[in-house]
């Protein structure tokens, strides 16, 4: 409980420090989230727990062709915003325009030979 408990508080800091960090400097904020930093804690914490190098290397592979769609999401939230839409409108509808996208994607990738 304690190890979970640590790897929720490192997690979490982290994300909360690129918060504050971008209060202050935006770009060297973009910089640090654009950082594959939740991947990075996933293959160092499965690797703590002692997961095969199969499992995290089969992680690694997946990750990077479901960040493909994801990038939906980065493109279309600022067009929106600097379109006059609220932010919980334009947010909303970058993620549901990236949920559409993963949807049309994996079947697209199922038909070229990636197994997800």
């Amino acid at each position: 409980m304690l190890y979970f408990a640590l790897k929720v508080l490192i997690s979490a800091l982290l994300i909360a420090a690129i918060s504050e960090i971008a209060r202050r400097h935006s770009g060297f904020a973009a910089l640090v989230a654009s950082l594959p930093l939740t991947s990075l804690l996933a293959f160092v914490w499965m690797h703590m727990d002692a997961t095969p190098t199969e499992q995290i290397a089969a992680l690694s592979y997946q990750i990077f062709w479901l960040v493909l769609p994801s990038l939906v999401l980065f493109l279309l939230l600022p067009v929106l915003l600097r379109s006059g839409l609220d932010f919980w409108l334009s947010l909303a509808l970058s993620a549901a325009a990236t949920i559409a996208c993963y949807f049309a994607f994996l079947p697209l990738l199922r038909r070229f030979g990636v197994n997800l």
